[in-house]
């Protein structure tokens, strides 16, 4: 878990609006959320500086670009001190099909999201992952058939009021 920042209505409507309409400009964004352009700009580089926005990007439809394969993996590592789950993220990160990387509670240690050209580069890379003795105990995959929605917004207003109280938008 991390620690809150402390965040009022508008910074929470600016956000929401950010996660929908990242490529508007402060004059829409200070518009759509009831806030004059200076003190809109002042908020959104504010919450830059402190880490909540971690930046800007593309949603990309991969399937425009070409085949590929998402493939979920549930990884166990053989030894838990703070050492060996150190390795296994320096080692995971050097990959560029794994996209991201959970360290998680219950039957495994992480869940990976791997996203690759075909099933046969995704079993290339675990096989390097096995064979890089960074503590892979056992590892279990599931590829996705097919995506039933993904949501680019997560929901803020629920984890705001979670945190601070109902009053929040």
């Amino acid at each position: 878990m991390c620690s809150a920042v402390s965040l009022d209505k508008f910074d929470l409507k600016i956000l929401a609006y950010l996660q929908l309409e990242g490529r508007c400009s402060n004059v829409e964004l200070a518009n759509a959320v009831g806030l004059s352009q200076t003190p809109c700009l002042v908020r959104t580089k504010r919450l830059q500086q402190i880490g909540v926005i971690r930046g800007f990007g593309a949603d990309i439809e991969l399937e425009k670009l070409g085949r590929c394969v998402t493939v979920f993996s549930e990884v166990t590592i053989s030894s838990h001190r703070r050492h060996d789950f150190r390795k296994f993220e320096e080692a995971a990160v050097q990959h560029r099909e794994i996209v991201e990387c959970y360290n998680v509670s219950g039957g495994y240690d992480y869940l990976l999201k791997v996203v690759a050209p075909s099933v046969a580069r995704f079993q290339a890379l675990m096989e390097r992952l096995l064979q890089a003795d960074i503590g892979i105990e056992k590892f279990t995959s599931r590829i996705v058939l097919r995506e039933s929605f993904g949501k680019r917004a997560y929901p803020l207003s629920l984890i705001a009021e979670a945190t601070s109280g109902p009053d929040l938008p």
